[in-house]
Parts: structure tokens; sequence; C-alpha cells
């Protein structure tokens, strides 16, 4: 299952498809007991997907019977022993894909020409995404950090091992990661070249910036290097072997504190919008000043959700079983500011206060 939306991946799942692209939406859980009804779930949506291919007379018999084959392949992938707070399955012709997200999605299942992003969008904003780069003499490690974990990169080049010729085993085992080691010439290329790596993939997707090693490590890197000198350094050795969860629990202190700042700065802009008269609140205000591209910062209570119909002039109050119910109205306006530049902040539930949830700073 896929967690990890870069901007590469997003451009190529908006791409048009030959019809029927299919997205596939139901929630998921991750703890007893309501994670009893996610298997269930799941196969009655993908079946209701299937039913709406064999009634469509725009799919052809063909074109359903891959589709279906692809929706099968799909289900195989899918691993609700580690399911989050939602899961994503798109299927087209030749293609599938699943994804697992932190964050609620409605049940749902949409046929057109391209797949259904907003959900893999908003939740995406709402991991606050992060690398953390690990180096030592002999290896780098690249993880690609979210809301509470990491994994390790395993592309863009990484992860990057030194190639030792005539190496000697004595030697390594006297210096190790010591000082000395990081004055070695071959060792301060391998750094830069790891440095260059880094620097071409932050430029496809730019993100906060953790890095860990001993301090030689640190203080070599940043000797030979470019893009990690405004980065966070760890000075924490040995995490370029590590497991997940040893380089999650060195950076959460920081990652913890980062978050506390960015509420903190979140809190005084909207402040200060308000005194100017460059503030909205409330879904459906913010709403209309998103289509209208004026929202310059959105701020967003991680678990607010409201389903609204449209009457025409506003969003208005809705079951989630009205026909014409927007259920993830919150995620197309974090797609829609998103998409017109603005800065998108998720913050702890309550601290909008009447707000109601959800609020935004104006450019004009």
């Amino acid at each position: 299952m896929e967690h990890a939306l870069s901007p590469t991946t997003l451009i190529e799942l908006r791409r048009p498809r030959p019809y029927p692209a299919v997205s596939v939406l139901t929630p998921t859980h991750r703890r007893e007991p309501e994670n009893a009804q996610d298997p269930v779930r799941l196969r009655n949506v993908v079946a209701e997907a299937k039913r709406q291919l064999e009634a469509d007379p725009a799919v052809t018999r063909e074109r359903r019977a891959d589709v279906a084959a692809q929706l099968d392949r799909a289900l195989t992938e899918v691993d609700l022993a580690h399911a989050e707070d939602g899961l994503v399955i798109f299927a087209a012709p030749g293609e599938h894909q699943v994804w697992s997200l932190a964050r609620p999605v409605p049940e749902r299942v949409v046929l057109s020409d391209t797949f259904l992003t907003r959900n893999l969008v908003s939740a995406q904003a709402a991991e606050r995404p992060f690398w953390v780069f690990s180096v030592s003499a002999d290896r780098v490690t690249l993880w690609n950090g979210g809301l509470d974990r990491v994994t390790e990169q395993r592309s863009g080049g990484f992860p990057l091992t030194r190639r030792r010729e005539n190496f000697d085993p004595e030697r390594q085992e006297q210096i190790g990661d010591m000082p000395s080691a990081f004055r070695d010439e071959g060792i301060r290329h391998f750094l830069r070249e790891a440095d260059a790596t880094l620097g071409r993939l932050l430029r496809q997707d730019p993100r906060p910036l953790y890095v860990t090693g001993e301090q030689a490590a640190l203080s070599a890197l940043d000797e030979v290097g470019t893009v990690t000198k405004d980065a966070v350094h760890i000075a924490h050795g040995g995490l370029t072997h590590a497991t997940p969860e040893a380089v999650w629990q060195a950076v959460r202190p920081l990652v913890a504190a980062e978050a506390r700042k960015n509420v903190d700065s979140v809190g005084r802009e909207l402040e200060a919008a308000l005194g100017r008269k460059e503030f909205a609140a409330g879904v459906d205000e913010v709403w209309r000043s998103a289509r209208e591209a004026r929202i310059r910062l959105l701020a967003v209570e991680e678990n607010y959700r409201v389903t609204v119909r449209d009457d025409g002039d506003h969003l208005v109050p809705a079951d989630s079983g009205d026909l014409d119910a927007r259920e993830d109205i919150v995620d197309e306006i974090v797609e829609q500011c998103l998409e017109t530049g603005a800065d998108v902040r998720f913050v702890p539930d309550g601290t909008l206060g009447d707000a109601h949830g959800i609020a935004g700073v104006l450019r004009y």
C-alpha cells in the first residue's frame, strides 16, 4: 500500500485516463473493535464499484473486465492489519493503486476519466511530511517522515553506500566514525555526492529537513555540501542502519517542538488578520474565499469534519445520506487552497475557537 504522495506522483495520478478511471474510498480503523467492520465494508464498496461498471453503458465489455480484474488485484494488496484511517483504491484499464491514509475518507465510488485525489492531498497536508537525512562515513539513509512515524525512502538514489577499494578493516575498526575519518577525501567525496542527490530530491519534493549523524559527520557535511546547512541538525549517530522506530524516537522531540511553534504562529497570523479585516471563518465563508483564490493561509483543526450541500449561494448543513451531500468538503477546500498557492496548516482540535474548525487569512 502507498503512503507518501510526492508532487511527481500527484501529477501522474491526475493525468487523464481512458474511461473509466475508478476511485474507491472507504473509512478504515486502526484498533478493535471498530476494525472488525473494515473487511466487510471494503468488500461491499468494491462490489458497488463493479455494479456501477456493469450498469454504465459507456463502459465496453472488454474494459469492464479489465478494470474489474484490476480491482480484484488491488484487494489482494490491501493489508487491513496495518490500516490507518482511510483507504483509497484507484483502478483503470491496465493499472491499479492502493493508498492508505492517516485521515478519514467518506465511503464513495467515482467513475470518471481522472482519479479522485483530493483526499490524498488533504491527508498529505495533515501529516506535515518531513525528511530525515542520516549520515555516516559509509552510508547515507533517507527517511520519509509523517505525523507519527518514519519509513525508509528507497528511491531517488537512496540509500547511498560508499564503495571502499583497498579497504583496510583493521584501520576502519580503529577509526570508525571518529572525527579523523571525515578528513579522508574519499569520505568527503561520498558526502558531496549524498548532498547533491538530496538536493535533486528536495527540488522535486521540498519539505522540512532533519539531519542526523555524529557531530563530526554533521560538520563535514556542512563543509562540503550546500542543501543541509539550513536543516535542523541532530547529533545522533548510528541511525543509517537503524529501525524506523529508533529514527522516529530520535527526531520526535524536535518534530513536536516544531508543531507547537506552528500552532503559535498560526494563532498570531489569524489574530493579526482579524484586526486587518482579512479574515474568514466557518466552512461557508472559507469555501467561498477559496473558490475566489483569496486565501493566503488556511488553518484547519485536525479532526474537523462537516457534511454540507450547496444551495446555490451558500453551503448549508446536510445529512450524509442526502443525495447532494458533500461529505469531504473540508478536503475539497484544502485541495483548492493548495492549488492556488495557499499555506495550509493543520492544528489541534479546539485551537480555532469561534472559527468553528476552519479559518483563513485572506490575500485581500
